[in-house]
């Protein structure tokens, strides 16, 4: 597992999937309102499992607001459930999404694109009705499940949608789940990645 802070209340986790045969991204956001977990997953490596969840205690324990899981796509839900679980966490997912997700973590709280979210994020819509973007107003920041990827160089890749409504947001950060986030220069990216 490897962990990176980005800014202040803005973490970025690490671990590998076994059923996606690599390392994926999960966000650690810490608002003033809430802590929110987006497209967790627990680590399975030995002694790591352990590790996460004391550094996790710790920070939800200090932080003393609710915990809420945000999904950017069904295939996400990984260790939603645990976190429920765990935290008693709120669960939110896409309307178009909802029930892919509830089979998987249990109650889930739908809500529509653009929906102000907990930690003042914002929902903002993909070419696929199950999947959306984050926006992390706050960080500058969006949060990307399998619409954008990113490449071993620090770029983007499109799967395989458009996405140039994005291109209107001050973006200066890409966390993608798959491949190496864009910690700078996000919109440029974006541009290039867009065309």
């Amino acid at each position: 597992m490897d962990v990176a802070r980005i800014e202040e209340g803005l973490w970025r986790w690490s671990t590998h999937y076994g059923e996606w045969g690599q390392d994926v991204g999960c966000l650690y956001v810490e608002a003033e309102d809430a802590v929110v977990l987006i497209d967790p997953l627990v680590p399975e490596e030995p002694g790591e499992e352990e590790r996460f969840w004391s550094a996790l205690d710790r920070d939800v324990g200090r932080a003393d607001t609710p915990v809420h899981v945000l999904v950017t796509v069904f295939w996400h839900t990984r260790s939603a459930a645990r976190m429920v679980e765990r935290y008693g966490a709120k669960v939110h997912a896409m309307s178009g999404g909802r029930a892919a997700i509830a089979r998987r973590a249990g109650d889930v709280h739908a809500y529509k694109s653009g929906t102000a979210l907990p930690g003042g994020i914002v929902a903002r819509p993909t070419a696929r009705s199950s999947e959306v973007v984050f926006w992390l107003t706050a960080h500058r920041a969006l949060a990307t499940g399998d619409v954008i990827l990113g490449t071993d160089r620090g770029g983007l890749r499109l799967c395989p949608v458009s996405l140039r409504p994005l291109l209107e947001l001050p973006v200066e950060r890409v966390l993608v789940s798959h491949g190496e986030p864009v910690l700078s220069g996000g919109h440029a990216a974006l541009a290039r990645l867009l065309g």
